[in-house]
């Protein structure tokens, strides 16, 4: 891979760290920008149209005018402007650790609900999906349309990205989303949780429509980016796996009560992630912990990310050691979101991660972070984090 130097440990790493025995130090996404544009980092946008303007795996710096975008399409559609783009950024960071190089496809998250009907909307710092179910009185069944216009856009752009990306970094699986979450988008949020509470078989029903279809479209972007290993890198959250690699999660669980959940969306998730090899578990916010227990039950998801939400703390905070305790007792790798504070807090608070729950299932995703930063972390993290056991024992 022309932009990341270790790739084939990075492999081993991800690989260890999914069946829940890696050795060495936790795994740790580390992207660090080159001593030449640090003094650009200083620089702060004013502005959503500042071409600084934060990536998933950090920022771009002294874009030249010509890769500039000119509208939405040029930014989210254009496949040989989107790839020169990166490519700016990945010779302007160092991509240390496990962090590699992998470019962001998605048409916004949630794109399945766009194959089945939804139009999108582009703006310069989000994406959504309308809204086109005003009932559900004569909607057919969803099935898989390899027709549908949006499916179109996005599998020919994920093709020439792949294309023109070679093998210098990946293309990534984009975030298609699933069960009621796929429901929301289509039917408008509101809307569904009244029908959630006036006709459960019928959602129920349209959950098992989509859940019937999503590897239909999984698959056709997976035979595009899948590497020589049969693995594919998963959109923003800079992972990937030997095989089918894939994230789930049901935002919607927030408003939903845990009898629900398991009525609407449990076996859903059972399904999907029994057709995967790789499953990391995106669980959004205070109001979703209430469904952790049942998340467990479901053996194969591999690893769980917990997020406080927008503007909440990092995931190092203390108080989510209660996640943290069932889902390692569980058998399960965490994935954890660290930006609290600064780099000396970072080591602080994943240190004492690393001594209470060992360093053989822990995946640390950082911010982006000078050179000198970068060095100093993994040095220390190789020093002293490497082959812990751990404290914690499950009762």
């Amino acid at each position: 891979m022309k932009y990341k130097d270790n790739w084939e440990e990075t492999r081993r790493k991800f690989t260890g760290y999914w069946e829940h025995q890696n050795t060495g130090r936790p795994l740790m996404c580390v992207i660090a920008r080159k001593p030449e544009i640090e003094a650009l980092s200083e620089r702060h946008p004013e502005s959503v149209n500042d071409y600084s303007e934060v990536m998933c795996q950090g920022r771009y710096y002294n874009l030249p005018e010509e890769l500039k975008w000119k509208d939405m399409e040029d930014k989210y559609q254009n496949a040989e402007r989107m790839v020169a783009r990166y490519r700016h950024f990945c010779e302007n960071h160092l991509f240390l650790a496990e962090s590699f190089p992998n470019l962001n496809v998605d048409f916004g998250p949630g794109s399945l609900a766009a194959y089945l009907g939804s139009d999108i909307g582009f703006r310069n710092d989000t994406v959504w999906f309308q809204s086109c179910i005003g009932d559900w009185e004569g909607v057919p069944e969803f099935r898989f349309n390899p027709e549908n216009s949006w499916f179109q856009k996005h599998i020919r752009l994920v093709k020439r990205c792949r294309e023109l990306a070679g093998d210098d970094f990946y293309v990534d699986m984009p975030d298609l989303m699933e069960n009621v979450d796929v429901l929301a988008s289509l039917r408008g949020a509101m809307n569904l949780l009244y029908d959630m509470a006036e006709e459960p078989e019928l959602v129920k029903e349209r959950v098992d429509q989509v859940t019937a279809v999503y590897y239909e479209y999984y698959n056709r972007f997976y035979e595009l980016i899948q590497d020589g290993f049969g693995g594919n890198a998963y959109t923003v959250f800079q992972i990937w796996g030997p095989g089918k690699t894939v994230k789930l999660q049901c935002d919607l669980s927030a408003m939903m009560s845990p009898a629900g959940f398991r009525e609407l969306v449990l076996e859903s998730l059972k399904e999907q992630a029994g057709k995967a090899d790789h499953v990391l578990y995106h669980l959004d916010g205070p109001d979703a912990v209430k469904h952790l227990d049942a998340l467990l039950e479901v053996e194969g998801i591999d690893a769980v990310q917990w997020v406080s939400g927008d503007t909440g703390p990092d995931g190092t905070l203390e108080k989510w050691d209660e996640i943290y305790d069932k889902v390692i007792a569980a058998g399960k790798s965490l994935w954890i979101k660290v930006y609290s504070g600064e780099p000396e807090d970072w080591i602080r608070n994943c240190e004492r991660l690393v001594w209470k729950y060992g360093s053989d299932r822990l995946f640390f995703h950082f911010p982006e972070m000078s050179y000198e930063e970068a060095v100093r972390l993994t040095g220390y993290a190789e020093e002293h984090w490497s082959d812990i056991r751990g404290t914690f024992r499950s009762k």
